[in-house]
């Protein structure tokens, strides 16, 4: 999604340029087909305008993502330089010459935001209403219309996902298994179903949310969708965790990172798993300061966790990693539940070890596919 948005930015500024490059370098270039980086960029250009560079020895200054266009004019003169870095969840950053999103959020830190909606008495979402405007209730709305449509598409389709590791779909096998067994697996079962149809729409190039990142999509759709089936929830509630659930993203990536080439997947699916955690806290009743607890859990449960997929794809092991983390997700709802929320590590806290735990992982373990998982799998033989 970076990516894509950036050749679109640069595309805009030179629309009469007769011939772009586009370099790709460090973790975008050793996962970027895999990803499908290629396709989402060759899409914008004109065909045979753009020439594709690929350096996964390489690193730009700022961010393991880092991409560098150049344009030419038709006597082959070079119109401009750019390097951008694709920063996690389609976010773009180059150090000054990209638009500044305004400032919306008064207040950076989980701990402030508690202090001020012990003094106000608001929720978690009605700060974010504040900070944001009405406006918000309709964007939300929309997010969530595309959550439910991923799923329900990814619960109908079947096939192999594309890339080569001859992974099959499975979201339709387990919904329908699902309901057909016991109340004992009806939990896992369904979200897990919920959680593969998300990551596999997304493994297979459909129109997925962000939630916080591609990898991670899975996650806050499935724990939303199986909690307003069980507890009967209004789209209204659901909108309001999906704000909570935002607000505890937005925390992470601004305090510490949610791209897993900069801190490993536990900036990824681990605060996927925070954000769904703090939602079905609170679509189960629970405190504000209960959420927090439930946010801070999902995150500290994942620490660590490293970015090693397959192929460069996300396939092995993201999907299964977005099922998983769904399930630990309700677990921390339901534990802090069973707690009046006092808790001894905070959530900023533990978003200052995730950032700290992740810039001390080898670069060999954030989304450069050279260790790890990456580089045990072996694929199978294909039969003589």
């Amino acid at each position: 999604m970076g990516p894509r948005r950036a050749a679109e930015i640069f595309l805009r500024r030179h629309p009469d340029a007769s011939l772009f490059r586009l370099t790709l370098f460090g973790s975008l270039a050793a996962t970027g087909k895999g990803h499908l980086t290629d396709l989402a960029v060759l899409a914008v250009f004109p065909a045979g305008a753009l020439d594709l560079v690929w350096k996964p020895d390489e690193k730009l200054p700022d961010h393991p993502n880092g991409m560098r266009f150049e344009a030419f004019s038709a006597d082959g003169a070079l119109l401009e330089t750019w390097d951008v870095y694709s920063i996690g969840g389609g976010a773009l950053s180059d150090g000054g010459q990209l638009p500044k999103s305004p400032q919306v959020y008064p207040l950076t830190t989980m701990n402030a935001i508690l202090a001020r909606c012990k003094q106000s008495g608001q929720s978690l979402w009605e700060y974010v209403e504040e900070c944001e405007g009405d406006s918000i209730w309709e964007h939300l709305q929309l997010v969530w219309d595309a959550m439910q449509a991923a799923i329900e598409r990814g619960l109908q389709a079947e096939g192999v996902l594309p890339g080569g590791l001859g992974i099959a779909r499975k979201a339709w096998s387990f919904y329908r298994k699902t309901k057909l067994s016991g109340s004992h697996f009806q939990r896992q079962g369904i979200l897990a179903a919920y959680a593969l149809a998300v990551s596999e729409e997304n493994a297979s190039g459909g129109k997925i949310v962000t939630a916080p990142t591609c990898g991670s999509s899975g996650v806050l759709p499935a724990v939303l969708r199986y909690q307003r089936e069980v507890l009967k929830c209004s789209d209204e509630s659901v909108l309001r965790a999906l704000a909570t659930a935002g607000l505890i993203g937005n925390l992470a990536k601004h305090n510490a990172s949610i791209s897993g080439a900069a801190v490993g997947c536990q900036g990824e699916v681990g605060v996927a798993c925070a954000m769904a955690a703090g939602a079905a806290t609170q679509l189960m009743g629970g405190t504000v300061r209960q959420v927090e607890y439930a946010a801070e859990m999902g995150l500290e449960h994942n620490l660590g966790l490293t970015c090693d997929p397959v192929g460069g794809l996300v396939q092995i092991p993201c999907i299964e990693r977005n099922a998983f983390a769904a399930g630990q997700a309700l677990n921390c709802a339901d534990y802090v539940l069973f707690t009046d929320g006092s808790h001894r590590i905070s959530y900023d806290e533990v978003v200052a070890v995730m950032r700290e735990t992740g810039h001390a992982l080898p670069s060999l373990y954030r989304e450069t596919s050279t260790a790890g998982l990456a580089t045990i799998y072996r694929t199978p033989k294909q039969p003589d």
